[in-house]
């Protein structure tokens, strides 16, 4: 089992900038995939970042260029988010994957408006 805990969201004015922490109840550093994920209003949870055990990397199109996922070698998972839209606010879920297993935190709402 592993137990995932965000931190960071808040509400931002557009343009602004956030940066999201996950940690891990134990080592996730190998073989496990991280990721953050959204979820607005109404909407379908999506992707938005995602590290993989050999720091491979994944974006969703609509984070390119704005957002950056990192991760340490032992429990933390992190997302700087810039030039924050409007668009981008939703709960956002720390993901961690291996094989079969599949966690998530409890989410952190990030909310952008002026």
């Amino acid at each position: 089992q592993v137990q995932l805990v965000e931190s960071g969201g808040g509400l931002v004015q557009p343009g602004g900038s956030l940066r999201l922490s996950c940690v891990a109840s134990r080592n996730v550093f190998n073989g496990y995939f991280m990721g953050w994920y959204r979820q607005a209003p109404g909407q379908e949870r999506e992707m938005v970042a995602i590290i993989g055990p050999g720091a491979t990397l994944r974006y969703a199109d609509s984070v390119k260029g704005r957002f950056t996922i990192s991760r340490d070698m032992t429990k933390n998972l992190y997302l700087q988010m810039n030039n924050l839209k409007p668009e981008d606010t939703a709960v956002y879920y720390c993901n961690a994957k291996y094989r079969t297993e599949n966690y998530w935190g409890q989410g952190t709402q990030v909310t952008v408006s002026s």
